[in-house]
């Protein structure tokens, strides 16, 4: 994270602790109570807002920023810096994975189509040093399959099961540490296993991809570059640590920004950089054209789930969902219907202000809906703030985000239901779709850490 990101946050947790502390003051709070606050542990008699509160870094642990600081472009350069050197004990092959969603900014920034973008900057990860480049699409794609069967397995089992649905989504780490955190068993058994994009490009790249390479995991160092800061934090959960190896299945997240200023850093333009085509997992590929999966600038979990919902549990062919505006634009609900009776209601809500309004709702019991696909940032994932922040900081450049949401929607959609490498990869990584194997390289688990099992106390809606 750039020290400028990293003072912004800071100057953010310092004014939420300001409040917290001013409110315990005037509760009678101690000074024990006060220091508990900046540790990021609130105690009762704050009335903290959920506005203030966005799962910034502000609640880590000493360990979790010790952990997130090495979430840089510093260590990746220390990587390749050893790399350079006569001791080939600790050399390491690089790999980097790109999110779908961080293309877009590139070929925006370069004024060039997204393919030709792609290539540009595998040339430039590949000049640092980098082995190889892939796109995580593939990763997405067995999210979306494993979400799809989890949601059958809830539903058909909701009559006996208060937890099975609705099912929240879990691929924004944002939503899941504020779930973890703050809503406690009010969510957290609700949110799908199954992992998200970039823990199973993890995955792929550390089991999978090391074994075809004859290599141990802990001799991949394994980057990716995402649009959000939140994924570093991602990364660095204990349940993607190999202790044995000491390995993580991803070792280091740079946003798209990241990338970006360290080109600008190398005075390298555009025309600068050599083409590369992107590399497979699968080795050389039949079709290596970028695809993207529907949605709006997300993975489009909640359109994949819907259509194969419809057609799974009511023999329902989907072709076009119209979605529904409630409060705004990232609060939205799809519903199918049949002979006036409805049968499946999904909503999509981004940002944590949509996000209260939802969990007020299901505190309430008011909750209609058998899925929601939750996102913290407004806008969806392509507005991460690791590239979607104006140069002037702290807004969204709306533009940006124009002008790359109609990047993204310029890739042809496929269905990771008819994505040949997504059925070989089953077959020959995984022995098949309900392996063990499977269960437990493709799903993990989601934990109450909240101090509460009701309403945080400090917590006004």
């Amino acid at each position: 994270m750039s020290e400028v990101n990293i003072a912004k946050r800071k100057e953010k947790c310092e004014n939420c602790t300001k409040q917290c502390n001013k409110k315990q003051s005037d509760s009678g709070a101690n000074s024990h109570d006060e220091r508990d606050d900046v540790n990021g542990q609130v105690h009762e008699g704050s009335q903290l807002l959920l506005s203030a509160c966005l799962s910034c870094d502000g609640c880590l642990s000493e360990e979790e920023s010790l952990k997130i600081s090495q979430q840089s472009l510093e260590e990746v350069e220390r990587v390749l810096a050893l790399n350079k050197k006569c001791d080939v004990s600790k050399h390491k092959v690089l790999v980097a994975s790109i999110c779908p969603q961080s293309l877009p900014f590139f070929a925006v920034k370069f004024g060039i189509d997204i393919t030709d973008a792609a290539q540009k900057l595998c040339g430039f990860l590949k000049s640092l040093g980098v082995q190889y480049v892939f796109d995580s699409t593939l990763a997405a794609g067995f999210s979306i399959l494993e979400s799809q069967k989890e949601f059958i397995q809830r539903y058909r089992r909701r009559h006996h099961d208060s937890h099975a649905l609705p099912m929240f989504t879990s691929s924004c780490p944002g939503w899941i540490r504020y779930s973890e955190r703050v809503l406690g068993s009010l969510v957290t058994p609700h949110i799908c296993t199954a992992r998200s994009p970039q823990q199973i490009m993890g995955c792929l790249v550390k089991d999978y991809f090391s074994k075809q390479q004859k290599l141990s995991p802990e001799k991949i160092y394994h980057v990716l570059v995402a649009p959000c800061f939140d994924k570093k934090l991602e990364a660095v959960r204990e349940e993607f640590y190999n202790s044995l190896l000491e390995t993580r299945d991803v070792d280091c997240v740079l946003t798209s920004g990241e990338i970006y200023c360290l080109m600008e850093q190398r005075k390298m333009s555009v025309e600068d950089l050599d083409s590369v085509p992107l590399d497979h997992v699968l080795g050389e590929a039949d079709d290596m054209a970028l695809v993207r999966h529907e949605g709006r600038g997300s993975e489009g979990f909640l359109e994949h789930i819907f259509k194969h919902a419809s057609k799974e549990l009511f023999g329902l062919d989907v072709h076009e969902i119209t979605y529904k505006n409630l409060r705004n634009r990232d609060f939205q609900e799809v519903t199918l219907e049949r002979d006036g009776e409805t049968l499946l209601q999904f909503a999509a809500v981004y940002g944590f202000r949509n996000i209260q309004t939802l969990v007020h709702r299901m505190r309430k019991g008011r909750v209609p809906y058998q899925l929601v696909e939750v996102l913290s940032c407004p806008g969806g994932c392509l507005s991460g703030r690791g590239q979607a922040e104006s140069e002037a900081g702290g807004r969204v450049d709306k533009a940006l985000v124009q002008q790359m949401e109609e990047a993204y929607s310029s890739l042809p959609v496929r269905l990771p239901e008819v994505n040949p490498a997504l059925h070989t990869l089953y077959q020959d990584w995984l022995q098949g779709q309900d392996s063990p194997q499977a269960s437990t390289l493709l799903h993990t688990q989601y934990r109450n850490q909240s101090q509460s099992h009701t309403q945080p106390p400090h917590m006004q809606w």
